[in-house]
Order: structure tokens, then C-alpha cells, then sequence
């Protein structure tokens, strides 16, 4: 018997059945757009369908060039690319997957200087001016879509997604914010759906009865001038009418400044608008937006809120995230922790996806953790995420590792980085990396402060030293003033502090620790709470974009955060989660002073001034002074290592103590393990 009876439950479609009520979300990866990648893609896709999702779908393809992401990026509006395609499809029904192919019109935000939309409305995100579209081209482009949905039914797809969401070009035309128009596709609610409900209706004329159609919904738009949720559910409805086969969910446009996936947003926090799509129409509705455990999941299903759950992410991090649950292994589960550092930030920046909790996710035929030929003794010293990923993955292939950790725990910087609000999904990783000691039989000490000589008298054929970081403290006069403390010892001790506080460094750590100390007693915000924080409506079915006043609770904290850069202050922090780390501050009120040359502490405060000639001084008279100036790598046992002539290796914070890099770490172990 299964845990998750609802999830892993068939679903009859009527077309076809899915095995299960899995679904992997789209998510482009930047293997769609060049040919010589596609075996790539299609292992990729093989390993999912490999690990028990019921239906797969694909990153977005254009059906056009002025439907483009990006130049020359994935399409499909050929023969000779539809066959391509044939080595995808092959591979995903070889594992007894289904596969659906996404149809993606970038519109507005094309970064191409031929973009087209609705209106000639300019995107904030985007430098290019897209040209409205005539009514012949709105004719072409139901063609084209129609075009791109026959070739993937000649490719062997077995259905597509057509995408309405995220802002992308059909909600172009679906939101009066965009669209402009006084044609027959524009000017009142009813005609603004027509293109997208004539899309549907067509394909469907146009492919074989089998075929599935999704449709991806855009059921919160997040910004004003958006649809009303009575409009978006006459949209469902009318589809519903014209063949569309499931309403896959979608929240947010990119430009939107309410954050709907990173990892501080409440698990499954957008579930309520899908609930009442599925209640107003009779074809499966689709679940998403952070749905990272089965349990969550199952709750969904067992509710009536949704037909199916789609993951993205949580796919990446885990390809085997279905069959572990079904099998009731869900404590196996290498959990999405929603930190978009190598999977939307690296997408966003036009690089390859993959995944920090996985390096293998988009390598998954150049990064093999295949059975060693000959087993060796291995120490790893320090279970971090860089000794931790080491260690489980050379286990895994047959070595024998002891793992040594000074501290009484593992998680090493996710240890820290778990208590901070928003960030409790690091305990998953925690959670996951000791069951994988346990199942791995990795020999874990903790408590453990190994010597130089205890590792050289081991008779070890390699070492690992991935003993992190420490936090660097700076030359400041009085900077050993009872009030100072380091970010370590106020995370990870929970040292008290007063209700003014001023925090030097204003990188990662820096932002961090200023949130920490402006939440009192630092809990998870509950989904109602956080949806008056960031001014979320699910009410009221007759307001805009679903948006309303923020109204965020007090600050627990007077904080001031500084920087000796006279730079923009988070410029550095990640591309798709930084704008929500600085909104978050700027809400509690927390000053950002940069320029600054640190002086002096003493009973005052902390004394700065500004500039080269050391102008305009001031003092900032608060209780506590938190060091978030860098870190130091702690590496004592690398010399009488290498001087003993062992087969050493460095990897993480012992290796490069820059800001901290979790993605470097976990990839630079994972690396390390397969060619050891």
C-alpha cells in the first residue's frame, strides 16, 4: 500500500491514461535550442519518465521566429526539426512515459528587435518594443500554432501545452494591461479570449483524437491591469468547450513584484485559485507552484482542489521523486529547497539548467555516478553540503568512506542557512543527506575533530578536506566589543540582541541575517499571513491581476545594513530571487547605507564615515554590531597533508571562501566522486 493513493492513482482522460497523477512541469533548460543537444534532452527526459512521472512536458518551443525567447532559440515549425524530435519521444515511451511538447510565443518578451504582441506596449523587463500584430498576423499565428501542434503529433508527442501564462504572448492578449487593441481581438473580456480559445479549437480540428491538449492557465497574474478571476474562469469554461483535455496552472507574470517560487513562498501557496478552476469546470485541472513533497501533493488531491500536481524543479532535484513515493521512500526524497540558483538564474542568464541539490540534472550523459572497478578508503573531512555530496556519492559507487565533522550535526552553512525565515526548506536537504548516510553506509563521527596525523596513520587512499569556511573577521577598532557578534553565533547560537542593530556586509549572509533580525522569534509566515505581506487577493473575483495593498507586519528591529561598496546594494545576489530579498528589506524598513569606511566600536556604537578623505562621520548608536564581512576558508590540514604526500583534494569552502556557494560546493563533491 502506498502513502499517496490519490497520487498514484491512473487518470483516465478519455484520449489516453496516465499512470499517475504526476506531472513534470515545463521548464526550459537550454537544451531545446540546438540540435547537437537533443540526446542530451532526451536522456534528461528518459531519466524522469525512468523515475515514474505520469506525463512530461517540455521547456517552451516557439512556433515561429517572432515567437522566439531568445535568437535562434527553440522552435518547431519544420519536418526536419519534428524528426529530431523523434529521438526525445522514442526514449520517453521506452520507459513507459507520456510526453507533451510546450508551444511557447514569447511575444513581448523576445529579446528580439521582431518581437509582436498584442499592442505595441513595451515590457519593463525587456529593451525591445514589440509591433502589434495586424489581423492578418493574428491569422498567421493560429496557423503557426496550429503548424507546430501537427508536426509534434508527427514527432510522437503524445499531446502539448499551449502556454497562456507568465505573461508570455496569449496573456498578451488575455490582459488589458497589454493588449490595447479595438478589433475583433481586443476592446471587451469576451474578445480578448478569442485567440487563445481559437488556438485550441483549431488544433484540435487539426490533430488525431488521441492527442491531448493542456492549456496553461494564467489563474493569478500578479500585476494591475491584469484579469479579473470571473474573466479567467469564462476562459476555462470556454475551453473546456473548444477540446481542451487538462487546465494546467499558472501563476505570475516576470514582471510581476510578488514573489510566487522561491523558497520563503508557502508550500502550494497559490493551491486555492486552482481549487476554484477545478470546481467550475469538468476537465482535470493541474495543480502548481511549489508542490515539493508527496505529502503536499496528496493533501491537494485528497481535497478536490486538483486533478493532477505539476513539478518542475522538484524533478530536477530528484528524477526519481515519483517512484520513491509510491514506494513510501518519500524520506529519500532530494528535495527542491526553491533556491533557483542553478536552474531559473542560470535560464535567465542563457546558461545551461541544472540543479544545486543535483549537478546531474542536464548532464545526465557527461555526469555518471557509475559502480567503481576498485573500491578505495576515502576520508572526508567536514559534512557540508561540499563533504556531504562527496561522501554519499562515493559511497554509492562502492567506496568506503569515513566522514569526519567537528560539529555534533551535519549541514555545515545549511545548518545556518535553514534558520533563517523563509529558508526552512535547507532542513530538507539536511534531512535527505543523512538518510542517504544511512542507506549509503557512509561511517559518520560526529563530534569529530580529526588530526593531520589520525588521517595519515588511516592507511586512506584519498582525503577529501571539505572543512568550510569560518567568518572573517575585519580589522575595525574594537571589533572584539561585547556587542559584536558574527552571523554564526547569532544564527547558529541564537545569541540575544538588542532592538537596534547595525550589520556590516551586505552580500548573501548580510541579507540574511537583516531578515532574521527584523521577524520576532523568527517563525514561517502562514499562507494568509504571507499573503498580506505581499498583497495577494484570492477574494475578491472582480479585482485586477489578483493584487491588493501589502500590508507587511512591523519590523521586530531598527536595522541598518551597510556596505563599503558604494555599488547598488544586492546587485550580486541571485538574478530571479534577489529583487525579493531587497523588496523584503525595503518592506521592514531596514536602512541601507553604503560608501562606508567602518571606524571604530566602542559603547556608542559604531562609528563610519564616508569616502577617500573620511567625511561626514556618524555614529550609529545601536545594542549589537553583526559581521557579515566574508568568510575564510579553514584549511590547517592541508599542509601536513600535502607535505605527507596523500592524494588530497579540496573541494567547497576549503577550496574557494568567496560568498558563500552551496551550487560550487555540492557540484564541486558531486564532480569529485565520479572520477575518484
Amino acid at each position: 500500500m502506498t502513502a499517496y493513493p490519490h497520487l498514484s492513482s491512473p487518470l483516465d482522460l478519455g484520449r489516453t491514461t496516465l499512470r499517475n497523477r504526476v506531472v513534470m512541469g515545463s521548464m526550459h533548460t537550454g537544451l531545446e535550442d540546438r540540435a547537437w543537444d537533443t540526446n542530451k534532452l532526451a536522456a534528461y527526459f528518459a531519466e524522469r519518465a525512468r523515475g515514474g512521472v505520469g506525463l512530461i512536458i517540455t521547456g517552451g518551443y516557439a512556433p515561429s521566429r517572432t515567437g522566439w525567447l531568445a535568437p535562434f532559440g527553440g522552435k518547431l515549425t519544420t519536418k526536419t526539426e519534428a524528426y529530431r524530435h523523434r529521438v526525445i519521444t522514442k526514449a520517453v515511451h521506452a520507459e513507459g512515459g507520456k510526453i507533451a511538447i510546450q508551444i511557447l510565443h514569447a511575444g513581448r518578451y523576445s529579446y528580439t528587435p521582431f518581437s509582436v504582441s498584442a499592442s505595441a506596449v513595451k515590457s519593463a523587463i525587456n529593451p525591445f518594443k514589440p509591433k502589434a500584430l495586424s489581423g492578418k498576423g493574428v491569422e498567421r499565428t493560429i496557423d503557426d500554432y496550429v503548424n507546430t501542434a501537427k508536426l509534434a503529433e508527427f514527432a510522437g508527442y503524445d499531446g502539448c501545452e499551449i502556454m497562456a501564462g507568465e505573461g508570455y504572448f496569449l496573456n498578451q492578449f488575455l490582459a488589458p494591461r497589454v493588449n490595447k487593441r479595438t478589433d475583433e481581438w481586443g476592446g471587451t473580456p469576451a474578445n480578448r479570449r478569442r485567440l487563445p480559445v481559437e488556438i485550441v479549437r483549431r488544433i484540435r480540428a487539426a490533430v488525431g483524437p488521441e492527442f491531448v491538449i493542456v492549456f496553461r492557465l494564467s489563474m493569478a497574474e500578479l500585476v494591475e491591469k491584469g484579469q479579473t478571476f470571473e474573466e479567467i474562469i469564462a476562459l476555462a469554461k470556454e475551453l473546456e468547450e473548444v477540446g481542451v483535455d487538462i487546465i494546467n496552472t499558472d501563476i505570475g507574470w516576470h514582471e510581476a513584484r510578488v514573489p510566487t517560487i522561491v523558497t520563503s513562498v508557502p508550500r502550494a501557496a497559490f493551491v486555492e485559485f486552482t481549487a476554484k478552476i477545478a470546481r467550475a469546470v469538468d476537465v482535470p485541472v493541474c495543480a502548481s507552484n511549489r508542490i515539493n513533497m508527496p505529502e503536499v501533493a496528496e493533501e491537494i488531491l485528497t481535497r478536490g482542489d486538483a486533478a493532477l500536481v505539476s513539478l518542475a524543479r522538484p524533478l530536477l532535484a530528484d528524477p526519481e521523486w515519483a517512484n520513491k513515493a509510491f514506494e513510501n521512500r518519500a524520506d529519500e526524497i532530494n528535495t527542491c529547497i526553491a533556491c533557483n540558483q542553478a536552474c531559473l538564474d542560470h535560464a535567465f542568464g542563457n546558461k545551461k539548467v541544472s540543479c544545486l541539490v543535483n549537478p546531474r540534472a542536464g548532464s545526465e550523459t557527461t555526469l555518471r555516478l557509475l559502480p567503481t572497478r576498485r573500491a578505495k578508503r576515502v576520508a572526508v573531512v567536514g559534512a557540508g553540503p561540499a563533504g556531504l555530496s562527496a561522501a554519499v556519492n562515493l559511497a554509492e559507487r562502492g567506496h568506503t568512506v569515513d566522514l569526519f565533522e567537528a560539529d555534533d550535526r551535519i549541514g555545515g552553512q545549511f545548518d545556518i542557512a535553514r534558520r533563517i525565515p523563509g529558508k526552512e526548506e535547507f532542513d530538507e536537504s539536511i534531512r535527505y543527506f543523512q538518510r542517504k548516510i544511512e542507506l549509503t553506509g557512509v561511517n559518520l563521527e560526529l563530534g569529530r575533530r580529526v588530526t593531520a596525523t589520525e588521517l595519515l596513520d588511516g592507511g586512506y587512499d584519498s582525503v577529501i578536506l571539505a572543512t568550510g569556511v569560518r567568518p572573517r573577521i575585519p580589522n575595525i577598532p574594537g571589533i572584539d566589543h561585547p556587542m559584536v557578534l558574527s552571523y554564526a553565533e547569532l544564527v547558529k547560537q541564537s545569541r540575544p540582541v538588542g532592538k537596534k542593530v547595525a550589520v556590516i556586509g551586505a552580500g548573501g549572509i548580510g541579507y540574511d541575517v537583516s531578515e532574521y533580525l527584523v521577524t520576532e522569534g523568527h517563525p514561517t509566515l502562514k499562507l494568509d499571513e504571507w499573503k498580506e505581506e505581499w498583497g495577494v487577493d484570492a477574494d475578491d473575483e472582480q479585482v485586477q491581476g489578483q493584487l491588493k495593498r501589502p500590508n507587511p507586519a512591523p519590523a521586530a528591529r531598527d536595522v541598518v545594513l551597510l556596505q563599503r561598496k558604494s555599488t547598488p546594494f544586492g546587485k550580486d545576489l541571485g538574478k530571479t530571487s534577489g529583487w525579493v530579498h531587497r523588496a523584503a528589506l525595503k518592506a521592514k524598513g531596514v536602512e541601507q547605507v553604503g560608501g562606508v569606511n567602518y571606524e571604530r566600536i566602542d559603547d556608542a556604537g559604531l562609528h563610519i564615515s564616508f569616502g577617500e578623505n573620511r567625511e561626514n562621520p556618524r555614529v550609529l548608536e545601536v545594542d549589537n554590531v553583526i559581521v557579515c564581512a566574508g568568510q575564510e576558508s579553514v584549511r590547517e590540514l592541508e599542509e601536513p597533508l600535502r607535505a605527507a604526500g596523500i592524494d588530497l583534494h579540496l573541494i567547497g569552502g576549503a577550496d574557494v571562501a568567496a560568498e558563500l556557494d552551496a551550487k560550487r560546493a555540492i557540484d564541486q563533491g558531486t564532480r569529485l566522486a565520479a572520477r575518484l
